[in-house]
């Protein structure tokens, strides 16, 4: 381990021990008062700072943690998010009409993946990035036919939906992501979102918007007058006497960009369609509350895109058992499989080592896939050579993850501030591949050595 690494675990290992906590959760981070009486109401604030570090026992030659974009950094100490969120929260029980608006936005290295389209994605060459997650109204609407609880509508930019784990750290239950997070599903939307509250079992999901992470119409330059973008889907609710709840969502529409192209088997170069062959995004999410100590989280997802004949699925579970006030122990385990026909496309499953890798795939700018320090990396890299069509290819990846998210109580915090701390322990390995593809401990020269790989890391949550 280098000494750079040990500084950075001191620093991190000081940032703990000196400040105290509460919890710092999304749906528990204490809100502010900065304006009274608006004509929506109450003004609120919110905020919070996440500084990580990851160590991976191989230091893969290229430096990163090979299946995990938003923790690459191998045996690096970096701040993730710094957040702030300015809102008015709805009423979604009010018996008639309530507004509301939520501006949210950060800056870190989590900024680089989750850009909207078009929207500082271009700014920097820094790691450290601006970012905006959600700039919307909301509307609640009084009961009307078939809909008895009223319904609820987020106008605007805001983040997806879709998926169990968010962009917000507060949100999540481990510092790293899952494969699914990462690959399988959209990050944002740019659009109008309701959710109709039929009775208080059932929600209907329903939208338009302009794509995935997109932010205006035909900001690909793909966009489809007659080929609608949008979300669908249901929530279940209160099952299981109250403690359980099943949210299945997908989101369609054509997101490759304009002049997409790719080289077939032959070396010739394919063009396609781009506004009329789709992207789909399916997943569904079951979250049950066993008993006051023990909850799981079961999660499915598939993405598929048509242009490419590429497919990716997923399957995780969590489980999450609560200690006491000060301790909860978490475990989760997944399998991911990226599969393609080839036809130029190297696999959902990449890594995106520099500040605009990710927005320049959205773009289909074609990226260094070997023979490069600091180019992408895709898990099938093995198999390819720079430039020229991949081959069809099935990679299973998995993942098991065990943590704990600690809330100190001593020393002391100003105010309502407070810390959480989550270490973890991470195991991924190749399950399965049809070409022996070793895709982790990537080398200098971008090709990958081993099938398995093993990461320690710990984040630190300051909210205020």
């Amino acid at each position: 381990m280098s000494l750079r690494t040990v500084i950075s675990f001191a620093a991190a290992a000081c940032l703990v021990g000196a400040y105290a906590a509460q919890p710092a959760r999304a749906d528990d981070a204490p809100k502010h008062p900065i304006w009274s009486g608006t004509p929506v109401g109450d003004i609120q604030f919110s905020g919070h700072t996440e500084l990580g570090l990851s160590i991976n026992p191989d230091s893969p030659g290229n430096g990163q943690n090979f299946g995990q974009p938003f923790t690459n950094g191998a045996n690096a100490f970096r701040m993730n998010q710094s957040m702030l969120t300015v809102e008015h929260d709805t009423d979604s029980s009010a018996t008639g009409f309530d507004y509301g608006f939520k501006v949210q936005a950060m800056y870190g290295t989590d900024s680089r993946l989750t850009h909207f389209y078009n929207e500082f994605d271009r700014s920097t060459e820094s790691p450290y990035q601006w970012d905006v997650n959600y700039l919307e109204a909301n509307v609640h609407t009084p009961a009307f036919p078939l809909v008895s609880g009223g319904s609820d509508l987020q106008i605007g930019e805001y983040a997806t939906p879709l998926g169990y784990e968010v962009i917000d750290a507060t949100g999540n239950p481990f510092y790293s992501h899952s494969y699914t997070f990462t690959y399988g599903l959209p990050y944002k939307h740019t659009g109008i979102l309701g959710t109709f509250h039929v009775t208080d079992l059932l929600d209907i999901w329903g939208g338009w918007d302009t794509g995935v992470n997109d932010s205006f119409v035909a900001a690909k330059g793909n966009a489809n007058p007659s080929l609608l973008h949008g979300i669908v889907g249901f929530g279940l609710n209160g099952l299981a006497g109250g403690n359980l709840t099943i949210i299945g969502l997908a989101h369609f529409g054509a997101e490759n960009p304009s002049g997409s192209s790719y080289l077939t088997p032959s070396g010739a170069t394919h063009s396609f369609d781009a506004a009329n062959l789709m992207s789909e995004y399916y997943d569904a999410n079951a979250v049950w509350k066993i008993n006051d100590s023990w909850t799981s989280v079961t999660e499915v997802n598939m993405i598929h895109n048509d242009a490419y004949g590429a497919t990716g699925a997923g399957f995780v579970q969590y489980a999450i058992y609560t200690l006491n006030d000060q301790w909860t122990l978490q475990g989760r385990a997944e399998a991911y499989s990226d599969q393609s026909k080839g036809n130029g496309f190297n696999g959902f499953v990449c890594d995106y080592p520099n500040s605009q890798d990710a927005v320049d795939g959205e773009r289909n700018i074609p990226l260094s896939t070997t023979g490069n320090t600091n180019g992408t990396y895709c898990g099938n890299t093995n198999t390819v050579t720079s430039g020229a069509a991949s081959n069809a290819f099935n990679a299973i990846y998995s993942e098991f993850t065990v943590g704990a998210s600690y809330t100190p109580t001593w020393p002391p915090l100003p105010g309502t501030w407070g810390l959480t701390i989550r270490p973890e322990a991470r195991f991924d390995t190749l399950l399965a591949s049809s070409h022996g593809v070793k895709p982790f401990d990537v080398s200098t020269t971008g090709i990958g050595s081993k099938t398995s790989q093993v990461t320690l890391a710990v984040d630190a949550i300051l909210a205020f």
